[in-house]
C-alpha cells in the first residue's frame, strides 16, 4: 500500500477533540473500517481489536513534535521557545496514536539532564488527567486506551553520573531508564560510533551494579559491541535494548547490533525494540515497513518471539516533516558511519497512527494475535517488571 493511498490527511493534521478520534472500534472479525476521522485509511477488525486490547509500549519515542523541538535547538535567537510545549491538538493525536506507553528519552548533556526532567515532570503535572509518570509496573494499571498515557523517564547518554551516588540522585527525579552511552565514548563505556571500543569502565561497571540495586533499567542501544556484551555479562538484571536494528539486514551500520548482541538479549531474557529508521532497516531502496518487520522476524528466530519489540526512535509523524534548517543541521550533527539518505522515515511507519499499520503487516507476514501481543507491549511490560524490582 503506497503511502500516499494510507495517509490521505495532512501529515501534521489533527483531531479537534478525543470524542472525534475513533468512528468506530467494532470486536468483530471480518472487514475493513476506517478508524480515524481525518483518514480515508482502512483497517481490518483483526488489527483494530488487536491494538485496543493491548497497553502498546514504544521504547523510544518523544510526544514532542521533533519540528518544534529541533527550530528550538537550534535556533539563532537569543531566546528560545520551549520545544518541549505540547498543544491541546497534539496531545489528541498522541491518545489516539494507540500507544500506551511512551518511552521518550533523547541525547543530553550532563548538564542538560536535571532540566529535561524537570520539563518532563512539569508536563505531567499539567496534564494529569492524559499523562501519567511510569515508576513502578503498577502504575500501568492507571492508564486507559485513549485517555491516558503512560511516561518512562529516560535519558539517551549516563554522563550526568559524575559519581555513583548520582544514580540515586536522578531515580528519585523519576529516571527509570539510562542509556549507558550515547554514540561518543564517556567515563563509562564507549558509544556505536568510536573508533575504538575499550568496553565498560571500572567506574560503569559500579554504575551498572548501582542501577541494578535501585531498579533503574540499563540501555545498550547506543553503545559499542563491546560495552553492550560486557553490560550483559555484567549485569545482575537484564539490560535492554530500547531501539536499534539487525546489523546484518541493514548493510551493517554500525548503530544496529550484530548477532551476538541479539543472541545475548534472548540469554538475559531481555528485549530489543526495532527502530523505524530508515538507514538503520536497509541500505538501499526501498524501504518499507515490510523491511522494518524482516527485523522482528530476525530477531525472533534467532532469540525468541519473547525477546523482541518497538522503539521506534521518532515522534508521532517521523522526522522527515522537520523543516529547514534544522532538518540538515540534525543530520550534519553525526559521523558519516550513520550514512543517511534522503529521507530518514520509514515508508508507511511514518504517520502517528503507525501501529495500526505495523499489526497489519504482522498479520500478512502470519503473526498469531499472541505473538503481536508479545510484540506491541507484553514483552517490554514483562521485562521492565523484572528490572525495577530493587
Amino acid at each position: 500500500m503506497s503511502k500516499q493511498s494510507q495517509n490521505s490527511y495532512s501529515r501534521r493534521s489533527v483531531l479537534r477533540a478525543a470524542g472525534a478520534t475513533a468512528l468506530a472500534l467494532p470486536m468483530f472479525n471480518f472487514g475493513a473500517h476506517r478508524v480515524f476521522a481525518d483518514s480515508e485509511t482502512r483497517y481490518s477488525s483483526r488489527a483494530i481489536d488487536l491494538v485496543n486490547s493491548c497497553q502498546v509500549f514504544d521504547m523510544l519515542s518523544t510526544p514532542f513534535p521533533f519540528g518544534p523541538m529541533m527550530l528550538a535547538a537550534f535556533s539563532d535567537e537569543p531566546k528560545q521557545k520551549d520545544g518541549f510545549a505540547v498543544s491541546e491538538e497534539h496531545l489528541q493525536t498522541v491518545l489516539s496514536s494507540g500507544i500506551d506507553v511512551l518511552h521518550p528519552a533523547i541525547g543530553l548533556s550532563a548538564d542538560e539532564v536535571a532540566p529535561y526532567i524537570a520539563r518532563i515532570n512539569g508536563l505531567l503535572a499539567d496534564h494529569p488527567q492524559h499523562l501519567r509518570r511510569i515508576d513502578a509496573i503498577e502504575d500501568l494499571q492507571t492508564l486507559k486506551k485513549g485517555e491516558r498515557v503512560g511516561f518512562i523517564v529516560g535519558v539517551q547518554n549516563s554522563d550526568h553520573f559524575r559519581e555513583v551516588d548520582d544514580v540515586d540522585l536522578y531515580y528519585h527525579l523519576g529516571q527509570r531508564v539510562s542509556q549507558l552511552t550515547y554514540n561518543s565514548r564517556n567515563l563509562i563505556g564507549t558509544g556505536s560510533t568510536d573508533r575504538s571500543d575499550g568496553g565498560l569502565s571500572d567506574f560503569g561497571v559500579q554504575i551498572v551494579e548501582r542501577m541494578n540495586k535501585l531498579g533503574m533499567a540499563v540501555d545498550v542501544s547506543h553503545c559499542g559491541d563491546q560495552t553492550t556484551l560486557d553490560a550483559f555479562e555484567l549485569s545482575s538484571k537484564p539490560v535492554l535494548i530500547t531501539h536499534s536494528n539487525v546489523r546484518t539486514l541493514a548493510g551493517g551500520h554500525v548503530r544496529c547490533k550484530p548477532d551476538a548482541a541479539i543472541e545475548a538479549v534472548g540469554r538475559a531474557g531481555s528485549v530489543m525494540g526495532i527502530t523505524g529508521v530508515r538507514n538503520f532497516i536497509r541500505d538501499r531502496e526501498p524501504t518499507n515497513i515490510e523491511h522494518m518487520v524482516d527485523h522482528i522476524d530476525y530477531v525472533a528466530k534467532l532469540a525468541g518471539i519473547e525477546h523482541v519489540g518497538i522503539g521506534s526512535d521518532m515522534d508521532m509523524d517521523g522526522y522527515d516533516d522537520i523543516p529547514e534548517p534544522a532538518y540538515s543541521k540534525l543530520k550534519a550533527g553525526y559521523k558519516a558511519s550513520y550514512s543517511f539518505r534522503d529521507k530518514l522515515d520509514v515508508d508507511d511507519f511514518d504517520h502517528p497512527r503507525r501501529t495500526f499499520d505495523l499489526v497489519e503487516a504482522l498479520i500478512r507476514r502470519g503473526y498469531t494475535d499472541q505473538h503481536i501481543e508479545l510484540v506491541l507491549g507484553a514483552n517490554f511490560r514483562r521485562v521492565l517488571g523484572e528490572v525495577w524490582q530493587a
